[in-house]
């Protein structure tokens, strides 16, 4: 069917962190197969797999040395091969993650780069010489330091915007551009059905690579507003889909950094030359600093006023053009119950998650599920530095904490407990035994204390619990086109509440009215709800019309 993805909902696994089924505490392909069943229960209908490839895992498997091999430390390619056939009998399709912006160093096509300026894969990255001793120009990575490394060897500096170990590809050079199409037809021949695409947006780098703006403060210019929607980014990506995506019915979604809604316009226009959809960042950088000194690094939480106006802004500016990806969570995002919500309390917990869920999954475009969300995990609050894993979180302390001294150590750790990538990755909560059910090892990221009393276990023993809550808003997805196809619009005079998020979504048959008590407090709203409305769904038992609760969420349909 053409445009299946467009009422489809799908999980994100996190390999390393889903279900170990060896006891060598990393979670592992097998282990991910063995809960395919529980994913379906969910009601899900697309599996996406953070990297399985090969890899050094510098960046947790973002740095590929082998495209068409497993990591070992997640099996073998006969464990996917089973995986993606027990997914497929479910009637789950299956999303690879695609990492081609960069490689590992330790991929053979860098290996031969590095051998010399004369060898035939010296064109496939980025090498320039130095300008009088310094990188050829200012940029900084986006993991700290520079964005340049000098190879004592081949006598040149190569550009990295990520780790040291994840040089970037050149994808002027058609020779990168039509292996990489090869390969990810080679997956797609397997029966993998789509792809989704880290940093997409970078892959087209500026002419000359000029210098970044930095202020006088900063040691290294940011380059993302150079290499960000590139000159030759839509060329390339309609390049890939003549090349893959237009032989295969895949779903394709690119991560892409500083997106507009004109360029999102652009990558998943409706005409499908490009990609099916893009994620946009711009309400994940709501509760960031008020200083940019320190990016996203804070405790504050977002107010309801931005998140409203940024997702009214995407539900309109794409609606009839392009398709949006709805998401609250990822491998790179804290927990959004911890962020957006309220985990003070249990009750505040499961109010607030049903809450956040219900603002995402009645607007227009295909949801994303966090491993774990739909139970309500939490940020693990890790006390100690020695607790965190993430290369991005500990280059940040150091770079704050000890080079730059903007933050004292008991500060930066209260925002590490906020906004640290570990926050996603610590292991899925399965049940209350050790580590959660997940392992019967040393798990190799430190468990969330709290999985006794979140898991699994016990949210499917529970009627009302998130669980559940999630299986019904996707239920009602599968089964209400509006949901798919309606006009989204803002309900008059709703533009300036600071605590109340209500708006429509209409087709010619039928209207859902959604209000969202973004507080802990209790509200009096009038919203002139018709009399032969039916209360769709809620996260409170009973209806109390004008009358809001903490965190109430209740979707009407007429």
């Amino acid at each position: 069917m053409d445009n299946w993805w467009k009422n489809s909902v799908v999980y994100q696994v996190y390999p390393a962190s889903y279900q170990d089924s060896n006891g060598d505490g990393i979670g592992d392909l097998p282990g991910i197969t063995k809960r395919l069943d529980y994913i379906k229960k969910l009601g899900v209908d697309i599996v996406w797999l953070s990297p399985i490839y090969k890899s050094p895992q510098v960046d947790n498997g973002y740095d590929i040395s082998d495209y068409r091999a497993i990591n070992p430390d997640f099996g073998n390619m006969e464990d996917f091969d089973k995986l993606l056939e027990k997914a497929h009998d479910l009637g789950l399709k299956i999303m690879m993650d695609l990492v081609v912006n960069h490689t590992s160093d330790e991929n053979k096509w860098f290996e031969e780069s590095r051998k010399g300026k004369d060898n035939p894969y010296r064109d496939y990255y980025i090498w320039r010489d130095g300008k009088d001793g310094q990188a050829p120009n200012n940029w900084g990575s986006f993991f700290t330091g520079p964005a340049w490394k000098y190879d004592q060897d081949s006598g040149q500096y190569y550009l990295h915007l990520f780790a040291p170990q994840q040089p970037d590809l050149n994808w002027e050079n058609p020779n990168v551009r039509h292996t990489v199409y090869d390969m990810m037809n080679w997956w797609a021949d397997k029966g993998v059905d789509g792809f989704r695409m880290d940093v997409i947006s970078y892959i087209s780098k500026p002419e000359g690579l000029p210098d970044a703006i930095k202020s006088k403060d900063e040691q290294y210019g940011n380059p993302e507003a150079l290499v960000a929607n590139g000159k030759r980014e839509h060329e390339f990506l309609q390049e890939m889909n003549k090349n893959v995506m237009s032989k295969h019915q895949m779903v394709t979604v690119g991560e892409a950094p500083a997106v507009t809604t004109e360029e999102a316009e652009k990558y998943s226009n409706l005409n499908g030359n490009e990609l099916n959809m893009v994620f946009q960042f711009e309400h994940m950088g709501l509760d960031g600093s008020k200083n940019p000194a320190l990016g996203r690094w804070s405790n504050r939480k977002a107010l309801l006023s931005d998140i409203r106006e940024n997702l009214t802004k995407w539900q309109l500016a794409l609606y009839g053009k392009a398709w949006n990806s709805l998401y609250w969570n990822n491998h790179d995002q804290p927990r959004v119950v911890s962020r957006f919500g309220d985990d003070s309390t249990e009750e505040y917990r499961v109010l607030s998650a049903k809450m956040l869920a219900t603002m995402l999954h009645f607007q227009q475009g295909t949801p994303y599920i966090f491993e774990g969300e739909e139970i309500g995990m939490t940020n693990a609050y890790f006390k100690k530095l020695s607790d965190y894993v993430d290369l991005d979180s500990i280059n940040s302390y150091h770079q704050l904490v000890d080079e730059q001294d903007l933050l004292d150590a008991p500060t930066m750790l209260k925002y590490l407990g906020m906004h640290s990538r570990d926050n996603a990755r610590t292991p899925m909560q399965w049940d209350a035994t050790e580590n959660a059910g997940f392992s019967t090892g040393s798990t190799w990221e430190k468990m969330n204390q709290n999985y006794k009393e979140i898991n699994v276990s016990k949210a499917l023993d529970d009627p009302n619990s998130i669980f559940y809550y999630y299986q019904e808003l996707i239920r009602l997805r599968h089964q209400l086109p509006v949901i798919t196809d309606g006009k989204y619009e803002l309900v008059e005079r709703n533009e300036d509440d600071p605590k109340v998020y209500a708006y429509t979504r209409r087709d010619k048959e039928t209207t859902l009215l959604v209000i969202l008590n973004y507080t802990k407090e209790n509200l009096e709203r009038n919203y002139s709800v018709p009399e032969n409305a039916k209360l769709l769904i809620s996260n409170y038992k009973d209806d109390q019309d004008d009358r809001l609760r903490p965190y109430e969420a209740k979707v009407y349909q007429y």
